[in-house]
């Protein structure tokens, strides 16, 4: 038998890390001290392997109203108004229970936008899964997870405005579920976790507090996963969206009523991180008394009280003269409101049990002095990622790859899943998954925002940077074909282990690609999630940085559709378009691994291109447009007719590759002539096929039922 592992190492702290904690109190750290640090010194909590990259993000910018460091960041939209937006993972929990991880991840994203004062008014999602068509688990994991979304956002009444899905092997025992709010705020409602105010009363909001979720996501989204990950369902937490709809009025209302001086959301590490957050943003102390929180079971020890990461709970700070006020606002809401503690003037945190200190820490110990590594990168000396198995030939005609990449999972139709959620509830959804490349909602008066996320791991992992830099492009192209302009940008980076070399090498060189692309865009970053250890037996996740960027459009009736409009408009190809099969989705199905070199950007032309298209469509000379993106310009053409109902006669220019991708960089659009005035023209829009001269002849019927079809046949 081996020897027993000290306490501190089973709960995640290393040697030199539980020596740091013994110089830092003068003394062993009791129980109850012991399980808030090593919450507060996980991954997930710390982020002590990615905060020192992170700092390399450009985090300013004219519209910027709110940063990085609350629950979530926010811009400036017009009209007095603010848009509250982050992306978070919930990954491990999802790979363990999928339902729950995946309805939880929203529960807790929704909250993130109410806690800094705004009404959540959309949901996005980016999911990532192994091969469906090879793996019970993948398919399982996918229909268990899109319920969850659906049930938390359908049930609150989120729309489920837009999102993305990628199948690949890597993913097949650790899935990826990012979650995305956006909410607005008057300017003067955006509000700020600090607690304030020596004296202040502590009021626990929500929920009872339960053992579900103990060690849930603070512990899950730290370590890899492994074998025997079926005992850790019990860790995994568990969401009531009808308390979280209670709860999310409530917080409005006393917001708007001025009746908080501070609101934090409870989740990962549940009252330990959110209590020692806002008292190191304050510069205060704060007291919790463990015996005045609300309980789902008897006999929980104090400990388990202050780790719970029980659902549907915020802490806020109240003067004292107000706390009648304010739970006489919770009782008409049905919410429970319960002073657990208060704010002092020493620098500690206590947790107190009817009065008797059972804890008592620094409350720079706790949040600012855990140990940030310095990553040792190195590029990996071999192929990580195998390559699949081929299905499709490469003596196969180009109208068979046609209809092989429109039915391939990373490119068929979403509509499956799409159908299982509300896009449209709250009624400002103009545009919808199905119908531009972005999602648009309508704000008050003419004008709207748009919201897009992308990320493609398989690109990233035959080139870090250059992967992760098209990925911004790639949104911030999304956003031009509705007309609108990028004003702030959220990531979630997925990796694996940052203590191997080359992880830690895939990491950095993604946050430089990240850097660079905000700058060039225009969309400093305000918020996001670092998600690492994504690894199974079988080895790391593909690097998945995914990205969302919050735009503006004057005009919200002049949005851009991607779908041809008019027989008779001619076609056109804008961009630097230089494609390449290097990680493509065509090289996927012909068995090849991802590797790069991905094509050279140049960046001021492609930007010159997003310009010229977001003016175009926002003067209407434009009748629609559409990035190119997986599966190259003949998949892209393809969207356009099945979009429009009509078909297209399109001559490529000679010598371009139609299965070749070269992400964020070029659009197709069609208008008359007159608005396509010194554009590349290549076509026409008409007839009931797609014709590529030279190359392909296939009725937009045929295209439409292998696009639609490609999902259906795996999941129905």
């Amino acid at each position: 038998m081996g020897a027993t592992l000290p306490k501190y190492r089973e709960l995640g702290l290393t040697d030199h890390e539980y020596e740091l904690i013994l110089a830092g109190l003068g003394r062993e750290p009791g129980d109850v001290e012991l399980a808030m640090l090593s919450l507060m010194w996980s991954e997930h909590c710390s982020y002590k392997h990615s905060k020192k990259l992170l700092r390399r993000l450009p985090t300013e910018g004219e519209h910027v109203l709110v940063g990085p460091g609350e629950n979530a960041g926010a811009v400036d939209v017009g009209g007095g108004l603010a848009a509250a937006f982050k992306v978070e993972s919930h990954n491990h929990p999802s790979a363990v229970e999928p339902f729950q991880g995946a309805a939880t991840g929203v529960g807790g994203i929704l909250r993130d936008v109410f806690a800094v004062g705004a009404r959540p008014i959309a949901a996005l999602d980016s999911l990532r899964f192994g091969e469906p068509a090879d793996s019970a688990r993948s398919r399982y994991l996918l229909e268990r997870a899109v319920a969850g979304i659906g049930h938390y956002g359908n049930s609150i009444g989120v729309p489920t405005v837009g999102g993305e899905i990628y199948f690949e092997s890597s993913y097949e025992q650790n899935c990826l579920i990012n979650a995305m709010c956006i909410g607005l705020a008057p300017h003067e409602r955006l509000t700020s976790s600090a607690a304030v105010g020596v004296g202040n009363v502590v009021l626990l909001l929500g929920a009872l507090t339960g053992r579900d979720g103990i060690g849930g996501a603070s512990v899950l989204a730290s370590a890899e996963l492994g074998e025997g990950d079926e005992a850790k369902r019990p860790s995994v937490q568990i969401g009531d969206p009808f308390a979280e709809k209670k709860l999310l009025e409530c917080c409005l209302e006393l917001l708007d009523r001025g009746l908080l001086a501070s609101l934090q959301d409870l989740g990962a590490a549940g009252l330990t991180s959110s209590a020692s957050e806002m008292a190191s943003k304050g510069g205060v102390g704060i007291d919790i008394d463990v015996a005045s929180v609300p309980l789902r079971e008897p006999d929980m020890e104090p400990f388990e009280i202050m780790v719970s990461e029980s659902q549907e709970r915020m802490l806020c700070v109240v003067s004292p003269e107000l706390v009648g006020d304010v739970i006489a606002v919770c009782e008409r809401w049905e919410t429970l409101a319960t002073p657990i503690g208060q704010i002092t003037d020493l620098p500690y945190f206590r947790i107190l049990r009817r009065g008797e200190v059972v804890g008592e820490l620094p409350v720079t110990l706790l949040v600012d002095d855990c140990p940030l590594y310095d990553l040792e990168p190195a590029p990996p000396g071999e192929q990580l990622y195998g390559a699949p198995a081929p299905v499709l030939a490469h003596s196969a005609s180009t109208g068979e790859i046609l209809l092989a990449l429109l039915a391939s999972p990373n490119i068929a139709s979403r509509r499956i899943v799409h159908e299982q959620y509300d896009p449209v509830v709250q009624s400002r959804t103009v545009r919808r998954p199905d119908q531009a490349d972005a999602a648009v909602l309508q704000l008050p008066g003419e004008s709207a925002i748009a919201v897009s996320i992308d990320g493609n791991g398989r690109r990233v992992a035959c080139d870090p940077r250059a992967g992760t830099l098209e990925a911004v492009l790639e949104c911030a192209a999304n956003l031009a074909c509705v007309g609108a302009e990028p004003l702030g940008l959220t990531n979630c980076l997925n990796f694996g282990n940052p203590e191997k070399p080359h992880v830690a090498w895939q990491l950095t060189e993604a946050i430089e690609g990240l850097r660079e692309a905000c700058l060039a865009v225009g969309a400093p970053v305000v918020g996001g999630n670092v998600s690492l250890y994504n690894e199974s037996p079988d080895g790391p996740i593909l690097p998945t940085p995914v990205v969302a960027i919050v735009g503006r459009l004057p005009d919200a009736a002049r949005a851009g559709r991607l779908g041809f409009a008019r027989a008779g408009d001619m076609i056109a190809l804008v961009g630097p378009f230089n494609p390449s099969r290097a990680g493509s989705e065509l090289a996927k199905l012909q068995g090849e691994a991802p590797l790069g070199p991905l094509p050279f950007k140049d960046m001021q032309a492609i930007l010159d291109a997003q310009a010229r298209v977001r003016n175009g469509v926002r003067s209407q000379a434009l009748q629609n447009a559409h990035d190119i993106a997986e599966g190259g310009i003949a998949v892209a053409l393809a969207e356009c007719c099945i979009a429009g109902g009509i078909g297209a006669r399109v001559r490529l220019p000679d010598g371009l590759d139609p299965f070749g991708e070269d992400l964020g960089t070029a659009f197709i659009v069609s208008g008359s002539p007159d608005g396509l005035a010194g554009l590349t023209v290549i076509g026409e829009v008409g007839g009931d096929e797609l014709e590529l001269e030279g190359l392909l002849k296939i009725p937009v019927s045929e295209l439409a039922a292998a696009h639609e079809g490609g999902l259906d046949s795996l999941l129905r």
